[in-house]
């Protein structure tokens, strides 16, 4: 069971209060590119436009992360790097990077003349990893989140039958994520007595079968309830200008919010938190919500003025005592042993080509615990709108392929539901594939968190100034593990490109680059090769 390690995010809510709010000021600087020269940073969910530098674009920070991890940070293949300890917006046109910001002040310089060189300095300069890494079973086991599958009707019957679903269907244990739905009210820190007859007798059966289980939590209360009435009296929430409590609107209704800036509210969130570790014998948490934007209405009251991207930040870092944990929207929290998901893709090819380039712009933010979305897309208005129209299967296999060696893997829809047997067995072979590499995932991970290097990273990061740069359906697990999946419909091959050295591939091929292939891939292979020690 995992227990809380202390109380260290009240004493950060805390300084962050005597500290007081930045300061407004407008800062300013241009930089001249150099020729070629690209830049990743800012928002996760814009890796697909990365590198910045060869058409415009422009984006604000302050407020808006886009519904998923972002930081204050570009990094170039030059070797630039530009950071403020607050948002800013930046924008490329021609051959000129704007940054502006009035919050704090915008630092630049240059470490260098590649991306790794950039990273290694900003990592150790900003965000330094603390030696601690998230639950080790969410790299070396699969996840399987309820989501999908159960949706708003998370019952204790039909998660003890997904769980024996999954050993049935000889799938791997690992971590079992109870989603959205287990309460009464948002608030209300017990299990639905409608759906949940012994919630404690479910949990020990879970962990008899070899799961630890993770709870869907968000900063949102149900007006009306009695939490909320408890809460409002002592000050709690967010206010609004006439002094009451802040309903927010958000994706499930409308509903009170924890007031991030307040550490008495934070602790008491906490103590709810640990009340469900001992009484029920959770072993984690799945952090949800916490995007920014939630907290832009100029309304919004707080106990210490702080921007929305402040709020962000303090609601990841609440989750830090909690080493088995999730996150899908975050801020400036690179370096932390934090658990990172990608925001919900739709089910579909276009989403599903989206999953390198978001991830491996994950890991240059210095965000390096990284999970994919779930395998078949996790946005489930695709699921719950039709659900009379069939999937597609090739989509979830190949899904699962790119998920396979990527630090971690999360199904949601259950294979043996939706797939043949051919296509289920397929998915249940790059589970047992993760597994197998789970020691050398696991050994990137530790590694990461002193030297915060990713643990996935593009060509261009080990191999710079090869051309590599806008290469989006590849990747390196470390620097000796390339990992080329499918991600077209149909395609039974594909080219990929092989950096310098001896590449010993999957299907028992050795190949020299650099060079670029062509190669066969039927519908159960995942392209992977290994580089061979030098002789």
């Amino acid at each position: 069971m995992t227990r809380p390690a202390g109380a260290a995010i009240s004493l950060f809510v805390l300084l962050l209060f005597l500290q007081g709010a930045p300061q407004a000021a407008q800062h300013s600087q241009e930089i001249e590119l150099f020729e070629g020269e690209g830049f990743w940073g800012g928002c996760v969910t814009d890796g697909r436009f990365m590198p910045f530098g060869g058409e415009s674009f422009t984006r604000d920070l302050y407020g808006d992360t886009r519904g998923n991890q972002a930081q204050p940070l570009l990094i170039s293949d030059r070797g630039r790097y530009v950071w403020s300890e607050e948002p800013f917006a930046f924008s490329f046109s021609g051959r000129t990077l704007k940054v502006t910001s009035g919050h704090a002040e915008i630092k630049t310089g240059r470490n260098g003349d590649t991306l790794r060189e950039a990273f290694q300095y900003v990592s150790r300069t900003f965000f330094p990893g603390n030696g601690q890494i998230p639950d080790e079973l969410l790299f070396t086991r699969p996840q399987y989140n309820t989501w999908i599958e159960l949706i708003y009707d998370q019952r204790e019957d039909r998660i003890r039958q997904y769980a024996r679903d999954i050993i049935d269907h000889g799938f791997p244990t690992g971590v079992l994520m109870i989603d959205d739905n287990w309460q009464e009210d948002y608030g209300i820190w017990d299990f639905h007595p409608g759906r949940f007859s012994n919630p404690r007798a479910m949990m020990d059966s879970l962990h008899e079968q070899g799961f630890k289980v993770m709870l869907w939590i968000c900063p949102y209360f149900s007006p009306d309830s009695e939490p909320f009435r408890l809460a409002n009296r002592k000050g709690y929430f967010l206010k609004d200008e006439s002094g009451g409590a802040y309903i927010a609107k958000w994706w499930n209704g409308h509903s009170a919010s924890l007031d991030l800036t307040n550490p008495a509210a934070v602790a008491w969130f906490q103590t709810k938190m640990t009340r469900l570790v001992d009484e029920y014998g959770v072993d984690g948490f799945k952090l949800d919500a916490g995007d920014a934007d939630s907290y832009k209405d100029p309304a919004i009251k707080a106990m210490r003025d702080a921007t929305p991207n402040v709020h962000s930040e303090l609601w990841a870092r609440l989750g830090l005592p909690y080493r088995l944990n999730e996150y899908r929207a975050c801020w400036k929290c690179a370096g932390l042993p934090l658990a990172q998901r990608l925001r919900d893709k739709g089910h579909t090819w276009q989403d599903l080509r989206q999953l390198i380039p978001d991830a491996l712009a994950l890991g240059l933010m210095g965000y390096a615990y990284t999970c994919p979305d779930m395998i078949g897309g996790g946005e489930y208005s695709y699921f719950y709108d039709n659900p009379d129209k069939p999937l597609d299967e090739e989509l979830i296999v190949r899904s699962a392929q790119c998920s396979a060696l990527m630090p971690m893997m999360q199904f949601s829809v259950a294979p043996w539901r939706v797939l043949s047997e051919e296509n289920m067995g397929i998915c249940r072979r790059m589970a047992e594939l993760h597994v197998r590499l789970s020691p050398e995932i696991l050994a990137l991970a530790r590694a990461s968190s002193g030297t915060g290097e990713p643990i996935i990273r593009p060509l261009e990061y080990a191999y710079p100034h090869r051309g590599y740069a806008g290469i989006k359906d590849q990747f390196l697990l470390g620097d000796g593990i390339l990992v080329a999946p499918v991600l077209e419909k149909g395609a039974r091959g594909r080219k990929v490109a092989i950096p310098p050295g001896t590449w010993a591939g999957d299907d028992g091929s050795e190949v020299t680059g650099p060079c670029e292939i062509e190669i066969g891939v039927p519908p159960a292979r995942l392209p992977w090769y290994r580089l061979t020690p030098a002789n």
